[in-house]
């Protein structure tokens, strides 16, 4: 026979319906794998706050010791390993343009004796003859890289930084992306946009 469905109001809600006793997901559920499971504490009361897990460079050095004689050594130059203690992400913001200063010049030696070019000239200066200039690809906006919006910042020590938005017309085929490192050869007549005749990289 029909059942009377009962009114639910918000002063007298209907009780929700219990789930089953033998639910097929109960079988699989995290709880039926550890039902010992001790429920986790609040953020607000939890322990530990500010202990040290980890660290590097403390008073007792870093001669390190496990279970089975296990030790650990430090490889490669002295002057590359760390020998005080480090924060990570806490660099400067001018430790970090040193750093990638030195990386662009050190690509760049790379592409020069790979392609056998004579050197880089300065890409903030006016050119009517085809130069190679050296530098990392960029973009003129917040936007997505593309043909129209690609502009190549200049190394320091060639092109103290300079920013040269680039024309790509001449290239039959290119491949770029911001960041990368790369060699143009191409004129820069007006100084204020570098016609590339031929991009060398790395492959």
């Amino acid at each position: 026979g029909s059942q009377k469905r009962s009114n639910s109001t918000p002063e007298t809600p209907r009780p929700k319906r219990a789930p089953p006793s033998r639910s097929p997901y109960g079988l699989f559920s995290p709880g039926s794998f550890s039902p010992s499971v001790t429920p986790s504490q609040k953020y607000s009361s939890r322990g530990g706050r500010g202990e040290v897990v980890a660290s590097f460079g403390a008073v007792q050095g870093p001669a390190w010791s496990g279970r089975g004689g296990c030790a650990v050594r430090l490889f490669g130059c002295p002057e590359e390993n760390l020998t005080r203690p480090y924060k990570f992400m806490f660099q400067k913001a001018l430790d970090v343009r040193e750093v990638l200063a030195g990386r662009v010049e050190e690509l760049g030696e790379v592409l020069r004796r790979h392609h056998g070019l004579d050197g880089f000239a300065s890409a903030a200066l006016p050119a009517q003859e085809p130069v190679t200039v050296l530098g990392q690809i960029g973009c003129d906006g917040n936007g997505k890289l593309n043909a129209q919006s690609v502009l190549l910042v200049g190394d320091r020590e060639h092109s103290g930084g300079a920013e040269v938005p680039l024309d790509l017309s001449e290239l039959p085929e290119y491949s770029l992306f911001p960041g990368q490192v790369v060699a143009l050869e191409g004129t820069n007549s007006t100084c204020r946009r570098l016609v590339v005749s031929k991009l060398y990289e790395v492959r």
